[in-house]
């Protein structure tokens, strides 16, 4: 039975992260002027976009992670940092912004993962969290030299390696480790308590050499929106990212996650759901969408079907750019992207070439494009209709489009009250109103 402390009761705010993919989410963004791309991959931009999402008081700095490499891969892919690794640099330049990594449950296992998110805990003074990914791509199996499992089996190994993870931070009591010169004791007597998990996939046969979490456990973030990405959220995660561009849907998703997260035994507000969101921000509604078509007359056509390619699990490039959207076979890959893009390509009667160019900017994700107060009145819209609890800021390219972000549509949902003006605690936990966790009994 797992227990948390009682959350201290919060007016409901929006939440924000920044997903950083640099130099850009649109696959075609690294070619904008504003775009920085020089010395990569570069430790400064990515202090710098810290401290700029500090400073708007951002809920949390998110990182996505790959292991695939090669030409035709989205320029954010190709070449980029260890994301624990690079959390762990940030964390000694950021004193409140929550420091968010991916890490895979099917190429990794739990006692490495758990030391990481437990160590980063600690340097960072309880701001880590931890994005579940089962790795939805074969081409991920040939580095690590094993067979990519099917869906609904990746899915199961996740329920597992987070429950051995979780065992692993509860190693040791909270202030186990005492110091105590005069009696001779560095530990507390009886403070330990040694993990004994075997389950089908992964078997855990010892504690944990960190001491436990200033959170308890770190934030689990889970982004799959299938069937059974949603049951796992609905068990183990705290937030709850997903790709939706219709308001309607969102809406239904909202409703289906809450309702899933109470038939598990958990509160409606036990995990919060965090849309992505790419805005384009300009000082009028044309300048916004002249730099959005400005990034679509970049694009790469290579790397935005491999892209769109993996998106759907099948080959686009064979098929005519201006004919309709082809039905394409359920894969083993990103079932529910592939649903939402051939869902959005039918709502919108769109041909191949113009899901190329949604999939190249947002891949699927909603789009806002516009000055600060429209981008803000399309959040503030979704967050008080019921389709999302926050946002994940997708930028098109860093820094710039982040930084207008931050400092013109920030300050508006701060004046309509949506959006803290400060930080009010220490931990991601506090930031986002959710309760530490108590050691499993």
């Amino acid at each position: 039975m797992e227990r948390t402390d009682g959350p201290t009761p919060l007016r409901r705010q929006m939440r924000l992260g920044v997903f950083v993919q640099t130099p850009g989410h649109h696959v075609a963004g690294w070619r904008h002027p504003d775009a920085m791309v020089d010395g990569w991959p570069n430790l400064g931009l990515m202090q710098r976009i810290a401290a700029t999402a500090e400073a708007a008081r951002f809920d949390m700095f998110f990182l996505g992670d790959g292991f695939a490499t090669g030409y035709g891969e989205h320029p954010s892919t190709i070449g980029k940092f260890e994301p624990l690794t690079l959390l762990a640099a940030l964390a000694m330049g950021t004193s409140r912004l929550g420091l968010a990594a991916t890490a895979s449950t099917t190429y990794a296992e739990p006692y490495h993962v758990a030391r990481g998110f437990a160590s980063l805990d600690h340097l960072s003074g309880g701001r880590a969290g931890w994005n579940v990914v089962t790795t939805a791509y074969a081409k991920s199996s040939a580095v690590f030299g094993r067979q990519h499992p099917p869906h609904a089996e990746r899915y199961a190994m996740a329920e597992e390696f987070v429950e051995a993870c979780r065992l692993l931070w509860d190693s040791w009591d909270d202030g186990a480790f005492i110091g105590d010169k005069a009696s001779g004791r560095f530990v507390r007597p009886g403070s330990l308590r040694v993990p004994d998990f075997r389950g089908k996939y992964f078997t855990v046969e010892g504690a944990l050499n960190v001491p436990r979490p200033p959170q308890g456990h770190p934030v689990l973030i889970q982004a799959g929106s299938s069937g059974p990405g949603q049951a796992l959220a609905a068990r183990i995660a705290d937030v709850v990212f997903t790709a939706q561009n219709d308001l309607a849907e969102a809406q239904a998703f909202y409703r289906g996650m809450k309702a899933l997260l109470v038939e598990h035994g958990r509160a409606a507000s036990d995990a919060l759901v965090m849309p992505g969101v790419m805005p384009v921000v300009g000082r009028t509604t044309r300048e916004a969408q002249e730099i959005l078509s400005e990034l679509s007359r970049n694009i790469d056509t290579t790397q935005a079907f491999t892209v769109l390619s993996e998106r759907l699990g099948a080959d686009m490039s064979v098929h005519p750019l201006d004919g309709p959207v082809p039905d394409v076979p359920e894969t083993e890959h990103l079932k529910s992207r592939a649903a939402l893009l051939l869902q959005m390509a039918r709502r919108e009667k769109l041909t191949l070439r113009e899901l190329f160019h949604r999939v190249a900017a947002a891949r699927g994700h909603l789009l806002p494009v516009g000055t600060p107060t429209e981008v803000a009145d399309v959040l503030e819209h979704w967050f008080r209709s019921g389709a999302a609890d926050g946002f994940n800021v997708m930028p098109p390219f860093f820094p710039g489009q982040f930084e207008e972000f931050a400092r013109h549509v920030v300050p508006i949902l701060q004046e309509r009250g949506l959006f803290r003006a400060d930080y009010s605690g220490v931990t991601l936990r506090d930031h986002l109103g959710l309760a530490r966790k108590i050691r499993h009994i």
